[in-house]
């Protein structure tokens, strides 16, 4: 529905019974986290918390916690969307549906903002410290926004058209930022605002920065969208909204959508940065402390009876991941026509979206060959990882449809089967070293550099996978597991070795695995801290090996050699997987915090019946 603002989203939710009121006090610090967490694995409502301590604004928590509710705040637009989708695909069906034309002429005029004078946002003023303090975390470093719009132009073209929407972490006190005049600011690398931020570097000027909270849902779903390099995210969200987004301009000559609900203002200058974080983030760890730009505020603006929209984040699955899952159900079916030769992606939610990718792709290079072996896969593979968000991925697994045309890379266990049954470790292993990754990610040799790797599977199969399970255990490595046909966990030793370091003890106990007989159907092991953790679940499994280890420096396998500068094994190819001592810390949340949310949901709790 093209909702004008928040106020009336969070109506038509009372009204159709998915939202409902807290009217007892909560404290934003631990405690209105953990009870949004809750409620998003009981599958329950949005949350409006009308009695926040500290803060006289209310906070509205889960709006986006359930696949069903997000697509009931669209409905209005899905469908057009979707049609306009396969309009691209195939420009015939326009033939087919004339009513598309209109629909679509609809859609597009809806893409550009439309100024005002004014708007709602406008009607007051407020003070950073009068804003929500959320901690979701024991050991964040303040409070933060976790909703945020954040807005920048090209200081070489101002005005919308080259403009970037991105959600980047803001931090609003704690650490050295000077109280009411100073947020944090933390972007990722890779992410639009950067290259804004070159530009007015390079001029030796000051970059005026928006952060918008609250507006149309259509707005925070836009600032979070994979959009290409120059396609404004404003113009995404005017056409799923339904309706023009109304933009005022600011004081510091920025625009805010006129319905927002706050509005923070402000200018970053050149040479200002100061430490930013801890802050528990999507990984399911902490991102530590670092140096990051600094917002020096303006003003903060604020609309009558505002609305303050919020998250929470941690290991996946959370809010965010339903949110993920959306947007590949939306674009999804342009991948195709984005990357040439790729039929299905899909960044997995469980490992935490960039450590894992997984790809169907053609193999046509040599199609009259016997046998495929990796070749188009690889071409295809290196554009994933050259364009878009999916440049952050860490490991590609790719396989080619032609070997099954019923592959699904959301289908997870039979995707690794498949691959695990075809790939040649001698050959399918491609390793990008000393290269950018995701700041979020700790397993590498610096903060934002590490290695991705690209692990290509095509051809008839090479082995069955083992059902049975060798015996693995050797010296301190103890306590093993078959997983699932043909991967093993195995407990290993506290690691204690520094950064870009390989670890003698592991090469040792690979070397002793080649002694060991039944381990040709055994093509993945991982060492992990904790076996029977671990073997729990998929999501476990992905969860440790993927956020734990960085290609380069944790693979090792059985018959190791490097030829022409290319690294390969004979056989059982092992992931060390295990928490290193130089990582950031796991996400635990407060007994105490717990225990007393534990009591909201019992009998005569205001949760009571819903977690």
């Amino acid at each position: 529905m093209g909702y004008r603002n928040l106020s009336e989203c969070v109506h038509d939710l009372k009204v159709s019974g998915q939202l409902i009121r807290i009217e007892q006090e909560v404290d934003p610090y631990l405690e209105v986290g953990s009870i949004q967490r809750r409620v998003f694995r009981a599958g329950g409502p949005a949350l409006l918390f009308t009695r926040v301590r500290g803060c006289s604004f209310p906070m509205l928590g889960n709006l986006f916690g359930t696949k069903e509710r997000v697509r009931f705040l669209f409905r209005d637009t899905l469908k057009v969307f979707h049609e306009m989708i396969r309009l691209k695909e195939d420009f015939r069906t326009l033939f087919a549906n004339p009513g598309l034309l209109y629909r679509a002429g609809r859609s597009l005029w809806n893409l550009r903002p439309r100024r005002v004078k004014s708007g709602a946002v406008f009607s007051g003023t407020t003070a950073i410290s009068a804003l929500p303090r959320l901690v979701s975390w024991p050991r964040d470093g303040g409070g933060f926004i976790t909703l945020p719009q954040v807005y920048s132009e090209n200081p070489e073209r101002p005005g919308f058209k080259s403009s970037n929407l991105g959600m980047y972490r803001i931090q609003l006190g704690g650490n050295r930022y000077a109280p009411e005049r100073e947020v944090g600011l933390h972007y990722q690398i890779h992410r639009g605002i950067g290259n804004h931020h070159a530009k007015a570097l390079e001029k030796g000027e000051p970059l005026p920065v928006n952060v918008f909270v609250g507006g149309p849902p259509a707005m925070t779903l836009a600032a979070i969208m994979p959009l290409p390099e120059g396609v404004p995210e404003l113009f995404f969200a005017g056409c799923l909204n339904g309706r023009r987004i109304q933009v005022a301009r600011t004081d510091n000559g920025l625009i805010t959508p006129a319905e927002a609900d706050f509005c923070i203002t402000g200018h970053v200058w050149p040479g200002h940065e100061l430490p930013e974080g801890p802050f528990g983030d999507h990984l399911g760890y902490y991102s530590l402390t670092h140096e990051f730009p600094v917002l020096s505020v303006d003003r903060v603006y604020q609309r009558k009876d505002p609305i303050w929209p919020f998250t929470t984040v941690g290991r996946p699955p959370q809010e965010d991941s339903v949110l993920g899952e959306f947007i590949h159900e939306l674009v999804g079916p342009l991948v195709p026509s984005v990357f040439q030769g790729i039929h299905q992606v899909k960044a997995v939610d469980q490992a935490g979206v960039h450590p894992l990718l997984l790809a169907v792709g053609s193999e046509r290079y040599v199609p009259f060959a016997e046998d495929r072996v990796p070749q188009e896969l690889l071409t295809n593979a290196h554009a994933l990882l050259g364009s878009t968000q999916t440049a952050l991925s860490k490991y590609v697994l790719i396989a080619a449809r032609e070997d099954d045309p019923g592959l699904d890379v959301s289908r997870i266990p039979e995707f690794f089967q498949h691959v695990l049954k075809r790939v040649d470790w001698s050959r399918d292993l491609h390793f990008i070293t000393r290269t950018t990754m995701d700041t979020l990610d700790y397993t590498g040799i610096s903060l934002n550099q590490g290695s991705k790797v690209i692990l290509a599977a095509a051809g008839n199969p090479r082995r069955s996978l083992g059902t049975s399970l060798p015996d693995c255990r050797c010296g301190r490595f103890v306590d093993q597991v078959l997983f699932a046909p043909g991967i093993v966990l195995i407990t290993g030793p506290k690691h204690e070795l520094g950064r870009d370091t390989r670890d003698r003890e592991v090469i040792r106990f690979c070397r002793d695995l080649e002694r060991v007989r039944g381990l040709d159907s055994v093509p993945l092991m991982v060492v992990v801290d904790d076996s029977e953790f671990t073997a729990r679940s998929w999501d476990d499994f992905l969860w440790v090996t993927f956020t734990r280890s960085d290609p380069a420096t944790d693979i090792y396998g059985l018959h190791p050699f490097t030829r022409c500068k290319h690294w390969g094994c004979g056989s059982t190819l092992v992931i060390d997987a295990r928490i290193k001592a130089y990582h950031a810390p796991v996400l635990e949340p407060d007994p105490a915090v717990e225990k007393k949310v534990d009591q909201l949901g019992a009998p005569g709790g205001v949760l009571h019946g819903i977690v």
